[in-house]
């Protein structure tokens, strides 16, 4: 019993400790550190935590994949190239620079991830607008916002995903028809709201023009290879296969076709890639696991299965709300792991499974602590020297993640009467 409340205790703590970061130490070392410790000092066995690493291998092969054409992405210019478009492209209007920029992170969310918006978008965008001389925390909450907003709208969107469905993704039809409108509503209704929020900033008008920049020819090869990706992924998607290998294999062959073209080394691309993201994951996969191990989720199935006994429509609601809010007290990764875990030993599905799977994704455009998506963003701009507190995040996240919520879910639950799915 000792032995369990002090498991508990460490877990809390390390996460506690991640979302924090204090001293300015990355995330990784305090779930890395947790891990290690629980098998120093014997609460989980060696055994458990190897197999509880070796869980997540889609998912890393996922990571890798992703952030290797990211990183190939922005080597080449393709996000410069897409910041430059969209300022260009508003000739003149804050509201039209808004738009098209929102419409490019929805674009890079739903087939590069969620991460990619968030870290490897931003920058350009924060780039252009400057250069633009306009208010650039529209443009950039608007990286951050839909990062989550269009996280669902495909299971190749957001690491999440893959986390809640590590025992079986859906196939790609089921997943279509369960989250297709609902993401839709998700996306519209963020920018509403967004469009409300920074009414004022986007009432101005774009002072200076910027110069135009080209897509390469190695740019344009890394969109065609992009577009080879996501079929590979959808095929794979629709065959119910895993996608974390595809997605690698993809990515290593898109990646030396280009380095082979341009004549470039592949070993700088393989240095930027955030290596310490994949130890984080896996670290998250054993403190799960032991939480698993030693009984702890029954409440969270006691609760689910409570909601299961509710009118379905308020099942949902309730169920996604708490998710959501749950999110931004212990990140949406380790929330997403215990909820797929929840899930299975429930045997959750149907508008129920829908409803947490939204709140996982949703969920975090409430707080900066709500998933690693947003914490690299804000990263990313403090290394830009501009700083979003949480209460500059929460008092934007407060209002828009509520509502898009409720229309996503409520739209799920009008779906699922209109089909009459279970």
């Amino acid at each position: 019993m000792l032995s369990n409340l002090l498991l508990l205790l460490i877990v809390g703590v390390s996460i506690a400790l991640m979302l924090t970061r204090p001293r300015g130490i990355s995330e990784v070392y305090w779930i890395g550190g947790c891990a290690l410790l629980l098998v120093l000092l014997r609460l989980v066995p060696l055994k458990l935590a190897g197999r509880a690493v070796a869980e997540g291998s889609d998912v890393y092969f996922f990571l890798i994949g992703m952030m290797l054409l990211s990183e190939l992405a922005r080597e080449q210019g393709v996000f410069d190239w897409l910041s430059s478009v969209a300022v260009r492209g508003a000739n003149g209007s804050c509201t039209r620079l808004f738009m098209l920029v929102y419409a490019i992170g929805t674009f890079v969310t739903i087939f590069m991830s969620n991460d990619a918006t968030a870290v490897v978008l931003t920058p350009a965008i924060l780039t252009v607008v400057r250069k633009a001389k306009v208010q650039p925390l529209p443009c950039l909450f608007a990286c951050a916002m839909i990062a989550n907003a269009a996280s669902f709208v495909l299971p190749i969107s957001n690491p999440a995903n893959l986390v809640v469905f590590h025992e079986g993704m859906p196939p790609l039809g089921q997943w279509l028809r369960d989250f297709g409108v609902a993401s839709i509503f998700s996306i519209a209704a963020t920018y509403a709201v967004l469009r409300v929020v920074f009414k004022k900033d986007l009432a101005a008008k774009i002072e200076s023009s910027t110069e135009a920049k080209r897509l390469t020819s190695n740019g344009a090869m890394v969109l065609v290879g992009l577009g080879f990706m996501v079929t590979i992924l959808l095929i794979a998607s629709a065959l119910k296969k895993d996608l974390g290998l595809p997605t690698c294999l993809a990515a290593l062959a898109i990646t030396a076709a280009v380095c082979i073209k341009a004549r470039s080394n592949p070993l700088t691309l393989a240095k930027e890639i955030s290596w310490s993201t994949l130890a984080l994951v896996a670290g998250l996969f054993v403190m799960v696991d032991a939480v698993e191990n030693i009984g702890a989720l029954r409440y969270t199935e006691a609760a689910l299965r409570w909601a299961q006994g509710l009118a379905p429509a308020l099942g949902a609601f309730v169920t996604s709300f708490v998710v959501g809010i749950a999110n931004n007290l212990v990140n949406n990764l380790p929330l997403g792991l215990m909820a797929g875990s929840t899930m299975q030993a429930a045997h959750a599905k149907g508008i129920l499974a829908n409803a947490v799977m939204i709140g996982v994704d949703l969920g975090p455009n409430l707080s900066v602590t709500g998933s690693l998506a947003t914490i690299l963003w804000l990263i990313a701009l403090r290394k830009e020297n501009l700083h979003v507190s949480f209460w500059d995040f929460l008092k934007v996240g407060a209002v828009a993640m509520p509502i898009a919520l409720f229309a996503s879910v409520g739209s799920a639950v009008l779906m699922q009467m209109l089909l009459k799915t279970p």
